[in-house]
């Protein structure tokens, strides 16, 4: 079904709890080949189950987060982040009366772009790719659920929804007139995508503490002198907690700062705007789906600590170069011999391109399988040419 909620004749009633500006499924701009509509199952909870079931879903379970898959079991991985964010997505939304199903599919689809190595491997890939597009995650996980993912015999892709495909390259910040020209540069994300975007700033916030916490890498002293984390600590005293329940206890109350804020700013956002349907929400001109000024602030105080302590700490860094320049080399070797690639990616080689091809191939690989291509190709005594 394809139609506008601004059409002065509605197909479907609101009366159900969702707010007017809410994006219902009935009411979607629909997908790039027609489909029939199921009878029992919403648009945007199809696509929801089409992202799980995909094979880019699967691998972020050995995808890096911060720490590299292998390092330890407690560590999250770019799945568990992706849980974590779709969980956080559905809790704003439900809060908010948006569609849960939406924002939920976008959350869940939000890194299937993602590099092996986490950013590490998505700068190596940009740098490489300079002057022949580029390379961004956002962008990519549109490519995995338009071409590169295979499930079905009538196209490429997974046939998603306009509005769970553009969350890929609203998630990306805004959009450069020219390079999505299906996608409207000016409009400002619908509300279900902005809530997943939240989502995803609060969830990597917190779960990266907590990982570094853990990991000995940060310190609670240190994580004291940023100011929303002294707002955490002075709902409960720590001092007789174990580590691990402090760690927990801190996390938590994180979250649920930082969730409580969001709503009731939004709220407050969303009747200043007057936004009353999706199309007011597009061309708002500014995202109602925020923090305050003052945890807006703070949170990114808190995610500059993270990038001086935990991101760029000596042994992240040192990990995440030694990976870089095993993709630099894989990519390489890919790129200057297509015939390497498996038979799918030389075709899309004959069609895109060697680079665009190669980008593609080791950008889908787990940190685990872009090691095992490294010593297969490269590793003394086990070089081997196919």
């Amino acid at each position: 079904m394809r139609c506008d909620q601004n059409d002065s004749e509605l197909l479907v009633p609101l009366s159900d709890s969702m707010l007017p500006a809410a994006q219902r499924a009935a009411y979607s701009r629909g997908r790039r080949h027609p489909e029939p509509d199921h009878p029992r199952r919403g648009q945007f909870e199809r696509d929801r189950d089409r992202i799980i079931h995909s094979a880019a879903f699967r691998r972020l379970e050995y995808k890096t987060q911060v720490f590299v898959n292998g390092e330890g079991d407690n560590y999250r991985t770019r799945l568990t982040h992706t849980l974590e964010v779709a969980q956080l997505a559905r809790s704003i939304a439900r809060g908010l009366r948006l569609n849960e199903d939406l924002a939920e599919a976008a959350a869940l689809s939000h890194d299937l772009g993602h590099t092996p190595f986490g950013h590490a491997g998505e700068r190596e890939l940009d740098e490489i790719l300079v002057g022949k597009g580029g390379f961004n995650h956002n962008r990519q996980g549109l490519r995995v659920v338009d071409i590169l993912e295979k499930r079905y015999a009538a196209f490429d892709g997974l046939n998603l929804c306009y509005e769970v495909r553009e969350a890929f390259v609203r998630h990306g910040g805004p959009i450069v007139a020219g390079t999505q020209d299906e996608f409207p540069p000016g409009d400002a994300p619908l509300l279900e995508v902005a809530a997943g975007i939240a989502a995803d700033d609060i969830a990597y916030l917190a779960h990266d503490i907590d990982d570094g916490l853990f990991s000995g890498m940060l310190e609670f002293e240190a994580l004291a002198e940023e100011a929303l984390w002294r707002r955490v600590a002075s709902q409960v005293d720590f001092s007789n907690f174990p580590p691990s329940l402090r760690r927990a206890e801190g996390v938590r109350r994180l979250i649920n700062l930082l969730v409580t804020d969001l709503l009731e700013t939004t709220e407050q956002n969303i009747i200043r705007l007057e936004l009353d349907s999706p199309a007011m929400v597009r061309a708002a001109g500014e995202g109602a789906v925020a923090f305050s000024q003052k945890a807006e602030e703070q949170r990114k105080s808190l995610q500059d600590f993270l990038f001086r302590n935990l991101y760029r700490h000596p042994e992240v860094t040192a990990i995440m170069e030694a990976a870089r320049d095993k993709l630099r080399q894989l990519f390489s070797r890919y790129a200057g011999d297509p015939g390497t690639l498996p038979e799918e990616y030389r075709a899309i080689a004959a069609r895109d391109g060697a680079y665009r091809a190669a980008a593609d191939y080791v950008a889908g690989m787990t940190d685990r399988f872009a090691g095992e291509e490294w010593e297969k190709h490269f590793f003394s005594g086990k070089n081997t040419k196919k």
